[in-house]
């Protein structure tokens, strides 16, 4: 007999008392949230160990991903954030700071500003996603790659449904 978690238990216990009730979504989805509990934990561990907040990696994230020079505007920022602009605003100035970006005025637009990665904060950010996907990779262990292909289209074409 396979092993039991703490949602079949959770299941079983509800299917006495409400054998009327259809518990399949609660099977699945308990599963993705202590999954996403599991996957917070690691995250944590892993930008902890960079020497970086998740929020920054979030922004230097985004700025290593565009390539060379690593610099975006602002309001490009913001469209990979999903966060305000005056969080923005916050954020840029205390990763300045840090000396992990600097800012520049845009020279195609000299109202503009670009927020450019500085070698320091591309190292930050590549050793962070380095620790990142080791820790991923230590929760996704039990599946094979070909597993993993499976999930990751399932949650895709779920993700995709929900309009995100």
């Amino acid at each position: 007999m396979p092993q039991q978690d703490e949602v079949d238990r959770i299941v079983a216990a509800w299917g006495r008392e409400r054998g009327d009730l259809d518990f399949g979504p609660l099977e699945v989805l308990s599963r993705v949230d202590r999954l996403a509990r599991h996957l917070d934990r690691a995250r944590r561990a892993a930008f902890d160990a960079s020497d970086v907040e998740p929020w920054e990696f979030d922004v230097l994230s985004a700025l290593r991903r565009a390539g060379e020079p690593y610099e975006l505007s602002p309001k490009s920022l913001l469209q990979q954030t999903l966060v305000s602009s005056g969080t923005m605003t916050n954020r840029v100035d205390r990763l300045a700071a840090r000396g992990l970006v600097s800012r520049r005025t845009d020279p195609r637009d000299g109202r503009g500003i670009l927020v450019s990665l500085t070698t320091s904060g591309r190292a930050a950010v590549d050793t962070a996603i380095a620790d990142l996907l080791r820790a991923e990779r230590g929760i996704l262990s039990e599946l094979a790659d070909d597993e993993q292909a499976l999930l990751s289209g399932l949650l895709r074409r779920l993700i995709l449904g929900l309009g995100d």
